[in-house]
């Protein structure tokens, strides 16, 4: 037998998909790790949480699933809706307690955003969408409230799960991430610049 025939007989398709499918769950298990103890990082500073974010964006856009219905001429209509709910929910908030501004937090805030949404609308909403947008846009939106109680407790989980649906709603409307991602990064910066 040839060289490539023993190479191609190592390298099959099927244990491409299952090399593919056990990164994904990788990735998934080092997401919710993650996310989860990431309040136990803050000590380390912001260079470490900033690290933990940029490995898990590039993890969950490595092996993140395209969408089934791009939708490139409409990205702009769940921008701007997504824009115009983060703006709406400021102005309803109020003022809140001053934090002080420095680029690492403005950094830190967006990198976690385009992490998250890397993450929840590209990698997970990926792999649920085969079994239906709604689905998708249900589970993700959970998982992504759910992620949050560590953080923030019981008191803002209806306001993470809004959050969520609609992230998720504009991934299901513009078939990307990037856009909920925008969207999150706005809401990041709007939450530290009160």
């Amino acid at each position: 037998m040839s060289a490539v025939g023993v190479a191609e007989r190592r390298d099959r398709p099927g244990r491409r998909v299952r090399r593919a499918e056990a990164a994904a769950y990788a990735v998934g298990l080092g997401a919710v790790v993650f996310l989860l103890t990431r309040s136990a990082l803050a000590p380390l500073g912001a260079p470490a949480l900033a690290c933990g974010y940029l490995a898990l964006g590039a993890a969950s856009v490595w092996v993140a699933v395209p969408s089934a219905r791009p939708r490139a001429r409409e990205r702009w209509i769940p921008l701007a809706i997504g824009f115009a709910a983060v703006l709406l929910a400021r102005a309803a908030a109020g003022a809140a307690p001053p934090v002080p501004v420095t680029v690492a937090i403005v950094a830190l805030n967006t990198a976690a955003a385009l992490a998250e949404e890397a993450f929840f609308r590209g990698f997970l909403f990926g792999r649920l969408e085969p079994w239906g947008v709604g689905l998708a846009v249900g589970v993700s939106a959970l998982a992504f409230a759910a992620i949050h109680l560590p953080l923030y407790g019981w008191a803002a989980f209806p306001v993470d799960l809004g959050a969520g649906l609609l992230l998720s709603w504009q991934r299901a409307a513009s078939g990307t991430w990037a856009v909920p991602g925008a969207t999150h990064a706005l809401a990041n910066l709007l939450a530290v610049l009160r």
